[in-house]
């Protein structure tokens, strides 16, 4: 059975270390921080200029003046700091972020990122963060479905949609399986409700099947 966004945003709140710095992107990797346990010591942090940011805000918690960089009403936990945009910036781009959490159109096999623009006349393109974060954070991770609604794969042995990073992708979490990208190729971590022969029959990136002994939590892949 294919996870649905929470079970996926569940997933990989798990593989996050205690005590990590994180930022989480717009959109689907927001549900992130409604995962993340009480005592891991996560720091979230919202380029929008904010630091120990809790899980979405509901009913009387909801301050329009405290949100994300999705514009999503949010809690602050114990020690919350708030900064300029420049500030936020300088963090995400001076290397102090351990994880980011981002959406993508397009995951190559080497760990390309696209998730800015489609390339068609018609979208709208919308970088963001994205591009400083792709880069300055020590481990990106990406959280998508597989296939488009058109039913294209959006992992691929190459990009073609525009870029907005090269070789930046540690990991892949969609709902039908995690993937972990590495020098020696993408590598099926693990499944749900498809076979790894299925999955390799739907993609055309060439796929690894994991080694009996993965570790949990690999390090972050060496940067070209």
């Amino acid at each position: 059975m294919s996870l649905d966004k929470h079970q996926m945003a569940a997933l990989v709140a798990r593989d996050i270390p205690p005590g990590a710095y994180v930022n989480l992107g717009i959109g689907q990797p927001t549900l992130v921080a409604d995962h993340l346990p009480a005592d891991s010591g996560v720091v979230l942090h919202t380029e929008n200029g904010m630091l120990n940011m809790g899980p979405a805000a509901t009913a009387d918690e909801i301050d329009l003046d405290l949100t994300n960089a999705g514009k999503t009403p949010v809690t602050e936990l114990p020690g919350a700091a708030y900064f300029h945009h420049a500030d936020s910036f300088a963090m995400m781009r001076g290397g102090h972020l351990d994880v980011c959490v981002l959406g993508a159109f397009q995951v190559s096999a080497t760990g390309d990122l696209a998730n800015w623009h489609t390339g068609d006349p018609d979208a709208i393109p919308a970088v963001g963060g994205a591009m400083d974060l792709a880069i300055g954070a020590k481990s990106v991770y990406v959280m998508m479905t597989l296939f488009a609604r058109d039913g294209t794969p959006k992992l691929v042995p190459q990009c073609t949609y525009p870029l907005t990073g090269v070789g930046c992708v540690d990991r892949v979490y969609t709902d039908l399986a995690t993937f972990l990208i590495t020098g020696d190729g993408v590598v099926v971590r693990e499944t749900f409700g498809i076979s790894f022969d299925e999955l390799s029959e739907k993609l055309a990136a060439p796929l690894l099947r994991a080694p009996a002994a993965l570790p949990t939590s690999p390090g972050p892949r060496t940067r070209p």
